[in-house]
């Protein structure tokens, strides 16, 4: 026997798999399986632990090759965007109100859970749509298990609105209502509605031209 052919049996004895033996002595994972085909092998306690921890090792290691693309290709994404103009703005909100927003009857509202939805369509209505303070209310629908104090405290930072625009809140007591949902919900929907205080530019009318812009804005190109 060779002396590479006997210290690679001496470390497969040992209980060394292939490839650890293959990084030591440079011998070819293909000779070795040759070489040792009847050979009885039992991984000692540092292969036992490779194996055992290798696939949380290999998991942790894709998990934060994961975070570091995502983090890279957001900052792309931010970077091709660029700041937003008075139009994108203009052309965001819109997009939020045909997702979101009320169109069965003239009245201005927008629905959401997500606080960064909500805080664009409340920057939307006063940047885009001319309306003030005065012209918005909130509506907040919970559940029984939220808490309304603290819910009406999260979406007023949220806002940047008064509590006095915050109108009673809706508690969703139906029974058959999947309790997974409510623990994904902890501070419930923000309802933001227009009133338009008797100005009909700021009620109907401003209602019309936004449904002006959604049929602009959805035509075929």
């Amino acid at each position: 026997m060779n002396s590479l052919r006997h210290e690679a049996t001496t470390l497969r004895d040992k209980g060394y798999s292939y490839n650890m033996i293959s990084d030591t002595l440079g011998i070819s994972k293909s000779t070795m399986s040759y070489w040792f085909k009847d050979r009885p092998f039992s991984p000692n306690t540092e292969m036992l632990k490779r194996i055992q921890y290798g696939p949380i090792k290999s998991g942790a290691l894709r998990h934060e090759q994961r975070l570091k693309d995502i983090a890279k290709y957001r900052k792309l994404g931010k970077a091709e965007i660029g700041k937003l103009s008075r139009r994108d703005l203009w052309m965001l909100g819109l997009g939020l109100y045909i997702g979101e927003g009320s169109k069965t009857t003239e009245g201005i509202r927008i629905s959401n859970s997500d606080p960064v939805v909500i805080a664009i369509a409340v920057r939307w209505l006063k940047e885009i749509c001319d309306l003030t303070n005065d012209n918005l209310t909130v509506r907040l629908h919970i559940y029984p298990d939220n808490n309304e104090l603290e819910a009406k405290k999260y979406w007023r930072t949220i806002t940047e609105l008064p509590i006095k625009n915050f109108r009673k809140t809706m508690v969703d007591k139906r029974i058959n209502k999947n309790r997974n949902n409510r623990s994904k919900l902890p501070h419930g929907t923000a309802h933001i509605s227009v009133v338009c205080n008797g100005e009909s530019e700021k009620g109907v009318t401003l209602y019309r031209r936004i449904s002006g812009w959604i049929d602009r804005a959805l035509e075929p190109v």
